[in-house]
Protein backbone atom coordinates (compact mmCIF):
# COMPACT_ATOMS: atom_id res chain seq x y z
CA UNK A 1 0.00 0.00 0.00
CA UNK A 2 1.13 3.39 -0.67
CA UNK A 3 -0.12 4.57 2.59
CA UNK A 4 2.21 2.51 3.93
CA UNK A 5 5.61 3.77 3.45
CA UNK A 6 4.48 6.87 5.48
CA UNK A 7 3.86 4.76 8.29
CA UNK A 8 5.85 3.35 11.37
CA UNK A 9 8.89 2.25 9.06
CA UNK A 10 9.26 5.95 7.86
CA UNK A 11 12.09 8.42 9.07
CA UNK A 12 11.37 10.93 11.19
CA UNK A 13 12.51 14.66 9.89
CA UNK A 14 15.97 15.85 11.11
CA UNK A 15 16.23 19.17 13.00
CA UNK A 16 19.82 20.37 13.31
CA UNK A 17 18.60 23.73 14.83
CA UNK A 18 16.70 21.83 17.55
CA UNK A 19 19.66 19.99 18.38
CA UNK A 20 22.19 23.02 18.52
CA UNK A 21 19.65 24.33 21.11
CA UNK A 22 19.49 21.06 23.28
CA UNK A 23 23.31 21.15 23.38
CA UNK A 24 23.22 24.70 23.88
CA UNK A 25 20.75 24.25 26.97
CA UNK A 26 22.46 21.08 27.92
CA UNK A 27 25.81 22.81 28.23
CA UNK A 28 24.62 25.99 30.02
CA UNK A 29 22.76 23.56 32.81
CA UNK A 30 26.44 21.75 33.35
CA UNK A 31 27.58 25.00 34.10
CA UNK A 32 25.33 26.07 36.83
CA UNK A 33 25.22 22.99 38.40
CA UNK A 34 29.55 23.71 37.87
CA UNK A 35 28.95 26.81 39.15
CA UNK A 36 26.37 25.30 42.35
CA UNK A 37 29.00 23.19 42.90
CA UNK A 38 32.02 25.44 43.16
CA UNK A 39 29.98 27.83 45.32
CA UNK A 40 28.74 25.03 47.90
CA UNK A 41 32.66 23.82 48.26
CA UNK A 42 33.59 27.63 48.82
CA UNK A 43 30.75 27.64 51.35
CA UNK A 44 31.93 24.95 53.04
CA UNK A 45 35.47 25.88 52.62
CA UNK A 46 34.13 29.16 54.60
CA UNK A 47 32.46 27.68 57.24
CA UNK A 48 35.42 25.27 58.20
CA UNK A 49 37.94 28.38 58.10
CA UNK A 50 35.69 30.19 60.20
CA UNK A 51 35.56 27.32 62.56
CA UNK A 52 39.06 26.64 62.21
CA UNK A 53 39.87 30.15 63.35
CA UNK A 54 37.30 30.21 66.62
CA UNK A 55 39.00 27.29 67.89
CA UNK A 56 42.36 29.22 68.41
CA UNK A 57 42.62 31.09 72.23
CA UNK A 58 45.89 32.94 72.28
CA UNK A 59 45.42 36.62 69.99
CA UNK A 60 48.81 35.38 68.36
CA UNK A 61 47.38 32.19 67.14
CA UNK A 62 44.28 33.89 65.74
CA UNK A 63 46.08 36.45 63.48
CA UNK A 64 48.09 34.26 62.34
CA UNK A 65 45.32 31.31 61.24
CA UNK A 66 43.31 34.40 59.56
CA UNK A 67 46.11 34.72 56.96
CA UNK A 68 46.83 31.35 56.28
CA UNK A 69 43.08 30.36 56.30
CA UNK A 70 42.13 33.50 53.77
CA UNK A 71 45.28 31.95 51.82
CA UNK A 72 43.66 28.81 51.33
CA UNK A 73 40.19 30.20 50.66
CA UNK A 74 41.43 31.61 47.37
CA UNK A 75 44.79 30.01 47.16
CA UNK A 76 46.87 32.30 47.23
CA UNK A 77 50.85 31.91 47.59
CA UNK A 78 51.01 34.91 49.92
CA UNK A 79 49.05 36.56 52.52
CA UNK A 80 49.34 38.67 55.08
CA UNK A 81 47.81 40.79 58.00
CA UNK A 82 48.79 44.23 58.84
CA UNK A 83 47.61 45.43 62.58
CA UNK A 84 46.82 49.14 62.74
CA UNK A 85 48.45 51.37 65.37
CA UNK A 86 46.24 53.42 67.67
CA UNK A 87 46.04 56.20 65.33
CA UNK A 88 44.84 54.07 62.97
CA UNK A 89 46.94 55.57 60.26
CA UNK A 90 49.86 53.11 60.38
CA UNK A 91 50.42 49.21 60.78
CA UNK A 92 51.91 48.16 64.35
CA UNK A 93 52.44 44.95 63.47
CA UNK A 94 52.54 42.25 60.51
CA UNK A 95 51.84 39.14 60.77
CA UNK A 96 53.09 36.98 57.04
CA UNK A 97 52.62 33.74 55.56
CA UNK A 98 54.49 32.35 52.36
CA UNK A 99 57.56 33.74 52.58
CA UNK A 100 60.40 31.56 52.50
CA UNK A 101 62.87 31.74 55.24
CA UNK A 102 65.62 33.20 52.76
CA UNK A 103 63.36 35.64 52.17
CA UNK A 104 62.20 36.25 55.94
CA UNK A 105 65.94 36.70 56.45
CA UNK A 106 66.28 39.56 53.76
CA UNK A 107 63.18 41.55 54.79
CA UNK A 108 64.45 41.21 58.70
CA UNK A 109 67.14 43.84 57.86
CA UNK A 110 64.57 46.05 56.39
CA UNK A 111 61.97 45.48 58.74
CA UNK A 112 58.04 45.13 58.33
CA UNK A 113 55.93 47.40 56.19
CA UNK A 114 54.52 50.18 57.94
CA UNK A 115 51.17 51.19 55.52
CA UNK A 116 52.96 52.99 52.40
CA UNK A 117 51.94 52.31 49.21
CA UNK A 118 49.35 49.85 48.15
CA UNK A 119 48.75 49.20 51.95
CA UNK A 120 48.32 52.41 52.72
CA UNK A 121 45.57 53.13 50.06
CA UNK A 122 43.70 50.29 51.76
CA UNK A 123 44.15 51.78 55.31
CA UNK A 124 43.08 55.41 53.91
CA UNK A 125 40.15 53.48 52.34
CA UNK A 126 39.39 50.91 53.56
CA UNK A 127 36.66 49.34 50.85
CA UNK A 128 38.16 46.05 49.19
CA UNK A 129 41.00 46.42 46.82
CA UNK A 130 41.75 44.34 43.85
CA UNK A 131 44.66 45.28 42.08
CA UNK A 132 46.09 42.59 38.85
CA UNK A 133 49.52 44.80 38.14
CA UNK A 134 50.82 45.86 41.38
CA UNK A 135 53.55 48.28 40.17
CA UNK A 136 51.38 49.85 37.56
CA UNK A 137 48.43 50.69 40.19
CA UNK A 138 48.85 54.84 41.56
CA UNK A 139 49.85 54.35 45.21
CA UNK A 140 52.65 52.11 44.25
CA UNK A 141 56.25 52.71 45.70
CA UNK A 142 58.06 49.76 44.70
CA UNK A 143 59.24 46.88 46.87
CA UNK A 144 62.11 47.11 49.52
CA UNK A 145 64.83 44.59 48.54
CA UNK A 146 64.62 40.68 49.12
CA UNK A 147 60.94 41.25 48.84
CA UNK A 148 59.49 38.89 46.45
CA UNK A 149 57.81 40.14 43.58
CA UNK A 150 54.16 40.32 43.65
CA UNK A 151 51.55 41.33 40.49
CA UNK A 152 48.41 40.81 42.16
CA UNK A 153 46.61 42.02 45.28
CA UNK A 154 43.54 41.47 46.97
CA UNK A 155 43.08 43.34 50.21
CA UNK A 156 40.37 43.44 52.88
CA UNK A 157 39.99 45.73 55.93
CA UNK A 158 39.07 43.57 59.12
CA UNK A 159 36.69 45.65 61.38
CA UNK A 160 36.60 45.09 65.35
CA UNK A 161 33.44 46.55 66.87
CA UNK A 162 33.08 48.90 63.88
CA UNK A 163 36.39 50.18 64.34
CA UNK A 164 39.52 48.87 61.65
CA UNK A 165 41.72 46.63 63.53
CA UNK A 166 43.89 45.92 60.66
CA UNK A 167 44.27 45.12 57.00
CA UNK A 168 44.53 41.43 55.10
CA UNK A 169 46.68 41.35 52.25
CA UNK A 170 46.48 38.57 49.48
CA UNK A 171 48.93 38.27 46.45
CA UNK A 172 49.52 35.86 43.74
CA UNK A 173 46.93 33.40 43.00
CA UNK A 174 48.61 29.58 42.42
CA UNK A 175 46.54 29.28 39.64
CA UNK A 176 48.54 32.42 37.78
CA UNK A 177 45.22 34.42 37.35
CA UNK A 178 44.16 37.84 39.12
CA UNK A 179 41.75 37.96 41.68
CA UNK A 180 38.27 37.85 40.88
CA UNK A 181 34.68 38.39 42.47
CA UNK A 182 34.31 35.41 43.78
CA UNK A 183 37.90 35.70 46.02
CA UNK A 184 36.70 39.46 47.06
CA UNK A 185 33.30 37.64 48.44
CA UNK A 186 34.77 34.97 50.43
CA UNK A 187 37.69 36.86 51.72
CA UNK A 188 35.12 39.80 52.97
CA UNK A 189 32.82 37.07 54.33
CA UNK A 190 36.02 35.58 56.15
CA UNK A 191 37.56 38.89 57.96
CA UNK A 192 34.20 39.30 58.95
CA UNK A 193 33.96 36.33 60.82
CA UNK A 194 37.84 37.40 61.84
CA UNK A 195 36.69 40.47 63.24
CA UNK A 196 34.49 38.31 65.98
CA UNK A 197 37.59 36.00 66.43
CA UNK A 198 39.43 38.74 67.40
CA UNK A 199 37.05 40.28 70.03
CA UNK A 200 36.14 37.03 71.25
CA UNK A 201 39.89 36.18 72.28
CA UNK A 202 40.50 39.49 73.15
CA UNK A 203 37.56 39.20 75.63
CA UNK A 204 38.76 35.96 76.92
CA UNK A 205 42.42 37.56 77.59
CA UNK A 206 40.63 40.16 79.56
CA UNK A 207 38.62 37.21 81.67
CA UNK A 208 41.76 34.86 82.02
CA UNK A 209 44.08 37.79 83.26
CA UNK A 210 40.98 38.40 85.71
CA UNK A 211 40.76 35.06 86.70
CA UNK A 212 44.31 34.96 87.26
CA UNK A 213 44.34 38.06 89.39
CA UNK A 214 41.61 37.12 91.46
CA UNK A 215 43.90 33.64 92.65
CA UNK A 216 46.63 35.20 93.12
CA UNK A 217 45.07 37.61 95.38
CA UNK A 218 43.84 34.62 97.11
CA UNK A 219 46.95 33.04 97.68
CA UNK A 220 49.00 34.21 100.58
CA UNK A 221 52.22 35.74 100.58
CA UNK A 222 54.85 33.75 102.34
CA UNK A 223 56.11 35.26 105.61
CA UNK A 224 59.91 35.36 106.62
CA UNK A 225 60.83 31.98 107.27
CA UNK A 226 64.04 31.99 108.56
CA UNK A 227 66.64 30.35 109.47
CA UNK A 228 64.50 28.11 106.61
CA UNK A 229 64.51 29.05 102.66
CA UNK A 230 60.76 29.01 101.42
CA UNK A 231 59.30 29.33 97.84
CA UNK A 232 55.87 29.19 96.20
CA UNK A 233 54.46 29.53 92.52
CA UNK A 234 51.27 29.39 91.39
CA UNK A 235 50.46 29.02 87.39
CA UNK A 236 46.92 29.02 85.93
CA UNK A 237 45.39 26.76 83.13
CA UNK A 238 45.83 27.46 79.34
CA UNK A 239 42.20 27.03 78.84
CA UNK A 240 40.37 29.94 79.34
CA UNK A 241 37.62 30.82 82.23
CA UNK A 242 39.95 28.68 84.09
CA UNK A 243 39.50 29.92 87.73
CA UNK A 244 41.42 26.67 89.94
CA UNK A 245 40.84 25.94 93.11
CA UNK A 246 44.69 25.15 93.86
CA UNK A 247 46.41 26.26 96.99
CA UNK A 248 49.66 26.90 99.00
CA UNK A 249 50.49 28.38 102.65
CA UNK A 250 53.52 28.10 105.05
CA UNK A 251 53.58 29.63 108.47
CA UNK A 252 56.04 29.38 111.73
CA UNK A 253 54.29 27.67 114.32
CA UNK A 254 54.93 28.65 118.33
CA UNK A 255 56.35 25.33 118.80
CA UNK A 256 59.39 26.57 116.46
CA UNK A 257 58.13 24.01 113.48
CA UNK A 258 57.25 25.46 110.03
CA UNK A 259 53.71 23.90 108.87
CA UNK A 260 53.69 23.72 105.69
CA UNK A 261 50.44 23.21 103.41
CA UNK A 262 49.54 22.39 99.66
CA UNK A 263 45.38 21.67 98.34
CA UNK A 264 43.57 21.30 95.66
CA UNK A 265 39.99 21.89 95.55
CA UNK A 266 37.66 19.81 92.69
CA UNK A 267 36.77 22.19 90.20
CA UNK A 268 37.51 25.22 87.96
CA UNK A 269 35.28 28.08 88.76
CA UNK A 270 34.20 30.58 91.42
CA UNK A 271 33.14 28.34 93.60
CA UNK A 272 36.01 26.02 93.17
CA UNK A 273 38.33 29.18 94.19
CA UNK A 274 36.18 30.22 97.03
CA UNK A 275 36.03 26.57 98.67
CA UNK A 276 39.89 26.94 98.65
CA UNK A 277 40.06 29.98 100.09
CA UNK A 278 37.43 29.30 103.09
CA UNK A 279 39.53 25.32 103.35
CA UNK A 280 43.06 27.64 103.28
CA UNK A 281 42.19 29.96 106.35
CA UNK A 282 39.87 27.45 108.35
CA UNK A 283 43.36 25.00 108.44
CA UNK A 284 45.62 28.46 109.39
CA UNK A 285 43.59 28.55 112.02
CA UNK A 286 43.51 25.12 113.56
CA UNK A 287 47.35 25.12 113.30
CA UNK A 288 47.31 28.17 115.45
CA UNK A 289 44.59 26.24 117.98
CA UNK A 290 45.86 22.37 117.89
CA UNK A 291 49.37 20.99 119.18
CA UNK A 292 48.48 17.71 117.55
CA UNK A 293 50.47 15.85 114.66
CA UNK A 294 48.60 17.03 111.31
CA UNK A 295 46.29 13.63 110.95
CA UNK A 296 44.60 15.22 113.32
CA UNK A 297 44.54 18.87 112.61
CA UNK A 298 42.99 16.97 108.57
CA UNK A 299 40.30 15.03 110.69
CA UNK A 300 39.24 18.13 112.68
CA UNK A 301 38.96 19.72 109.04
CA UNK A 302 37.38 17.24 107.81
CA UNK A 303 34.51 17.67 110.43
CA UNK A 304 33.81 21.09 110.23
CA UNK A 305 34.07 21.38 106.50
CA UNK A 306 31.42 18.90 106.54
CA UNK A 307 29.39 20.86 109.17
CA UNK A 308 29.30 24.37 107.87
CA UNK A 309 30.21 24.30 104.31
CA UNK A 310 29.26 22.73 101.05
CA UNK A 311 32.87 22.55 99.61
CA UNK A 312 33.70 20.14 96.79
CA UNK A 313 35.98 17.06 97.28
CA UNK A 314 39.37 18.75 97.95
CA UNK A 315 43.14 17.27 98.58
CA UNK A 316 45.66 18.60 100.56
CA UNK A 317 48.77 17.43 102.23
CA UNK A 318 49.82 19.25 106.02
CA UNK A 319 53.19 18.79 107.13
CA UNK A 320 54.93 19.99 109.75
CA UNK A 321 59.04 20.49 109.65
CA UNK A 322 60.14 19.85 113.18
CA UNK A 323 63.92 20.07 115.01
CA UNK A 324 65.31 16.66 115.15
CA UNK A 325 68.74 16.13 117.12
CA UNK A 326 70.57 18.65 114.75
CA UNK A 327 68.99 18.07 111.55
CA UNK A 328 65.19 18.24 111.08
CA UNK A 329 62.12 15.90 110.37
CA UNK A 330 59.12 16.24 108.13
CA UNK A 331 56.20 14.81 109.90
CA UNK A 332 52.88 14.65 107.29
CA UNK A 333 49.87 13.48 106.53
CA UNK A 334 47.71 13.59 103.59
CA UNK A 335 44.27 13.74 102.11
CA UNK A 336 44.55 12.02 98.61
CA UNK A 337 47.40 13.87 97.46
CA UNK A 338 50.31 13.95 95.49
CA UNK A 339 53.43 12.81 97.43
CA UNK A 340 55.71 15.22 98.18
CA UNK A 341 59.39 15.42 96.73
CA UNK A 342 62.47 15.35 98.48
CA UNK A 343 65.76 16.89 97.08
CA UNK A 344 69.03 15.76 99.29
CA UNK A 345 71.87 17.71 99.23
CA UNK A 346 74.42 15.94 97.44
CA UNK A 347 71.30 16.53 94.62
CA UNK A 348 69.38 13.75 94.31
CA UNK A 349 65.47 13.55 94.45
CA UNK A 350 62.95 11.12 95.83
CA UNK A 351 59.17 11.17 95.26
CA UNK A 352 58.02 10.28 99.44
CA UNK A 353 55.11 7.65 98.56
CA UNK A 354 52.81 6.95 101.45
CA UNK A 355 49.45 5.93 102.02
CA UNK A 356 47.17 9.17 100.86
CA UNK A 357 44.38 8.93 103.57
CA UNK A 358 41.06 10.15 102.15
CA UNK A 359 40.31 13.15 100.32
CA UNK A 360 38.43 16.05 102.46
CA UNK A 361 34.61 16.21 102.20
CA UNK A 362 34.91 12.40 101.32
CA UNK A 363 33.92 10.49 105.11
CA UNK A 364 34.78 12.60 108.06
CA UNK A 365 34.98 9.39 109.65
CA UNK A 366 37.74 7.78 108.11
CA UNK A 367 41.31 8.44 109.75
CA UNK A 368 44.60 9.49 107.96
CA UNK A 369 47.72 7.84 109.32
CA UNK A 370 50.79 10.09 110.02
CA UNK A 371 54.02 9.81 108.00
CA UNK A 372 57.76 10.80 109.29
CA UNK A 373 61.21 11.34 107.10
CA UNK A 374 64.26 12.73 108.64
CA UNK A 375 65.50 16.03 106.95
CA UNK A 376 69.32 16.58 106.60
CA UNK A 377 70.75 20.30 106.54
CA UNK A 378 69.97 21.87 103.10
CA UNK A 379 67.59 19.36 101.99
CA UNK A 380 64.51 20.74 99.92
CA UNK A 381 60.97 19.46 99.87
CA UNK A 382 58.83 20.36 97.01
CA UNK A 383 54.82 20.10 97.83
CA UNK A 384 52.98 20.36 94.27
CA UNK A 385 49.43 19.78 92.50
CA UNK A 386 48.52 17.14 90.09
CA UNK A 387 48.54 19.85 87.39
CA UNK A 388 52.53 19.92 87.50
CA UNK A 389 52.23 16.31 86.22
CA UNK A 390 49.30 15.33 84.82
CA UNK A 391 49.46 14.49 81.04
CA UNK A 392 46.89 12.22 79.07
CA UNK A 393 49.12 10.48 77.28
CA UNK A 394 51.42 9.44 79.74
CA UNK A 395 51.29 7.38 82.69
CA UNK A 396 51.45 9.25 86.24
CA UNK A 397 54.90 7.27 87.18
CA UNK A 398 56.36 8.59 84.45
CA UNK A 399 55.18 11.94 84.64
CA UNK A 400 56.69 11.68 88.59
CA UNK A 401 60.09 10.34 87.23
CA UNK A 402 60.27 13.43 84.83
CA UNK A 403 59.77 15.59 87.50
CA UNK A 404 62.50 14.06 90.01
CA UNK A 405 64.55 14.55 87.24
CA UNK A 406 63.73 17.60 86.49
CA UNK A 407 64.16 18.56 90.22
CA UNK A 408 67.77 17.02 89.97
CA UNK A 409 68.84 19.36 86.88
CA UNK A 410 68.23 22.47 88.52
CA UNK A 411 68.73 21.49 92.28
CA UNK A 412 72.00 23.52 92.50
CA UNK A 413 69.43 26.91 91.78
CA UNK A 414 68.15 29.76 94.75
CA UNK A 415 65.19 28.51 95.65
CA UNK A 416 62.31 30.96 93.87
CA UNK A 417 64.55 30.04 90.31
CA UNK A 418 64.32 26.48 91.10
CA UNK A 419 60.17 26.40 91.62
CA UNK A 420 60.13 28.75 88.26
CA UNK A 421 61.94 26.18 86.25
CA UNK A 422 59.49 23.11 87.38
CA UNK A 423 56.78 25.40 86.90
CA UNK A 424 58.42 26.32 83.18
CA UNK A 425 59.49 22.58 82.35
CA UNK A 426 57.13 20.58 83.56
CA UNK A 427 55.87 17.61 82.62
CA UNK A 428 52.08 17.87 82.55
CA UNK A 429 49.72 19.44 79.56
CA UNK A 430 49.12 22.51 80.73
CA UNK A 431 45.54 21.94 81.38
CA UNK A 432 45.28 21.98 84.78
CA UNK A 433 46.34 24.93 87.19
CA UNK A 434 49.21 23.82 89.41
CA UNK A 435 51.06 25.06 92.60
CA UNK A 436 54.48 24.61 93.85
CA UNK A 437 55.56 24.90 97.09
CA UNK A 438 59.41 24.40 98.26
CA UNK A 439 61.03 25.03 101.87
CA UNK A 440 65.10 24.38 102.12
CA UNK A 441 66.53 23.73 105.00
CA UNK A 442 68.87 25.57 106.81
CA UNK A 443 72.78 24.21 105.82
Amino acid sequence: MADGEEGEGAKQPHHPDLLARLDSELSRIDEQLRALATAKDRVQSLLDAVVTITREVELPAVLHRIVTTAMDLVGARYGALGVLDESGEYLKQFIAAGLSEQERTALAEVGFPRGLGVLGHLIRHPEPLRVDDIPSHVASVGFPPGHPRMRTLLGVAVSVRGEIYGDLYLSGRRDGQPFDVHDENIVVALASAAGIAIENVRLLEQVRAGSEQFQRLLLPTLPDMRPFTAAAIYRPAVEPHHVGGDWYDAIMLPDGAVAVVIGDVVGHDLHAAAAMASTRNMLRALLFAMRTPPSAVLAQLDRTLEAITDNPVTTTSLARIEPAGNAWRLHWSSAGHVPPLLITPDGRAEHLFAEPGLPLNVNSEQRRPDHTHPLPRDATVVFFTDGLIEHPDHPIDESLHELAELATTHAALPLQDFVQALATHHPSDGHDDMAILALRTPC
